[in-house]
C-alpha cells in the first residue's frame, strides 16, 4: 500500500464522511482531518460566519485549505458537502491523493441528519433532495471511486479498506 498517497473523501452533507473518515484513518493509522475544521483554524472564523460574509469567501477559504491538506502526505480528510463547487479543490488535491466518492441517498440522510445545524441545509429537508440532484454529477465525475454508504458501518469501512489495498 503506498501510505503516502492521500485519501480524499467528499459527498453530500451528512452521508458520514467525518465519521467514517475518523474511522478510517484509525484503522489504518493514518491521521485525520476534517477539512471544515482546518478552514476554522486557519481562517479565524466559523463556517457559519464566512457564510454570512459569502459563500464565494467560504469557497476561497476551501480552497486555501485544500491545498495546506493536499501538501500533506499519508492522511485521510473528509471534505466539506460543497468542496466539488470548486473544480480546483479536486485539482489540488488529485495531486496528491485518491477521491473517494461516500454516496449516500438522500432518503438516508435526511433519516438522520439534523439539517437544521447544516449552514447550506437549514432550509428543510427538501434543500437535501435538491442539493443531491445539483451535485450528484460533480460527486461521480469528481471521484476516482464511489463508495456506497447503505450498510453497516463496519460493512462500509471493510469495504473502503478493501478498495485502498488493492489501489494504493
Amino acid at each position: 500500500m503506498n501510505d503516502k498517497r492521500n485519501i480524499i473523501i467528499i459527498g453530500m452533507p451528512g452521508c458520514g464522511k467525518s465519521t467514517l473518515g475518523k474511522a478510517l484513518a484509525s484503522r489504518l493509522n493514518r491521521p485525520f482531518y476534517d477539512a471544515d475544521d482546518v478552514i476554522v483554524w486557519q481562517e479565524g472564523k466559523s463556517i457559519p460566519e464566512l457564510f454570512a460574509i459569502s459563500e464565494d469567501c467560504f469557497r476561497d477559504a476551501e480552497v486555501r485549505a485544500s491545498r495546506f491538506l493536499a501538501s500533506k502526505e499519508g492522511i485521510v480528510v473528509a471534505c466539506g458537502g460543497g468542496v466539488i463547487k470548486r473544480p480546483e479543490n479536486i485539482s489540488i488535491f488529485k495531486k496528491t491523493g485518491t477521491v473517494f466518492f461516500l454516496d449516500r441517498s438522500p432518503e438516508d440522510i435526511v433519516s438522520d441528519v439534523d439539517v437544521s445545524v447544516r449552514p447550506l441545509l437549514k432550509d428543510g429537508r427538501q434543500k437535501v433532495y435538491d442539493l443531491y440532484e445539483e451535485r450528484i454529477g460533480l460527486y461521480r465525475e469528481a471521484a476516482d471511486y464511489c463508495i456506497r454508504n447503505d450498510k453497516p458501518m463496519e460493512s462500509v469501512l471493510d469495504e473502503f479498506e478493501t478498495l485502498i489495498g488493492n489501489i494504493l
